[in-house]
């Protein structure tokens, strides 16, 4: 079995001069910003919310040190 490494590979894009190249890049930038905008709002949706009213935060803030 022989490989053949100087033939593009079927699945590349070929550069036809009509910007085709470029415009499935901006495509692709375009669906990872997206994407990327989604993942934030998970995140930030996944996190928990800040309780100003929240009377247990300082329990374990003040520690006697007199023996």
């Amino acid at each position: 079995m022989s490989i053949n490494i100087t033939n593009t590979p079927s699945f590349a894009p070929e550069n036809g001069g009509n910007g085709t190249i470029l415009s499935v890049a901006v495509k692709a930038k375009e669906i990872a910003e997206a994407e990327g905008e989604m993942a934030l709002q998970l995140i930030q949706s996944a996190a928990p919310a800040a309780s100003s009213s929240n009377t247990t935060a300082s329990i374990g803030q003040n520690i006697n040190i007199k023996a």
